[in-house]
């Protein structure tokens, strides 16, 4: 079995964080580690464990799927299930307004 893609892992965090505009302090705070080690995971100094990763995919609100979508082979789309369980949460108004968007891309 290959070795996990700790980069891409490291990446997508990063990517899912500044998207939220969250610092790597905030991260850092929620998940009980410090600044200097969220910075060397989402640079890939050190591999991030698998609590730490459950920590922060419920810190930055996505699934451990989402994060690791390269390594995880599954016949649903990661981005799939992302954007079912964004919908499920919106009202009914914001889903009928999500779909005819969708509709028009």
């Amino acid at each position: 079995m290959k070795e996990l893609d700790f980069d891409f892992i490291g990446q997508r965090i990063k990517e899912v964080r500044t998207d939220n505009h969250l610092t790597q302090e905030y991260l850092a705070n929620k998940t009980g580690v410090n600044v200097s080690h969220i910075s060397n995971i989402e640079t890939n100094k050190v591999k991030v464990s698998l609590t730490l990763l459950v920590q922060i995919c419920n810190a930055l609100g996505v699934t451990v799927d989402y994060l690791l979508e390269n390594e995880y082979h599954n016949p649903t789309s990661v981005i799939e299930k992302e954007l079912l369980n964004m919908v499920k949460g919106m009202k009914k108004e914001k889903q009928e307004t999500l779909l005819r968007i969708a509709k028009v891309l």
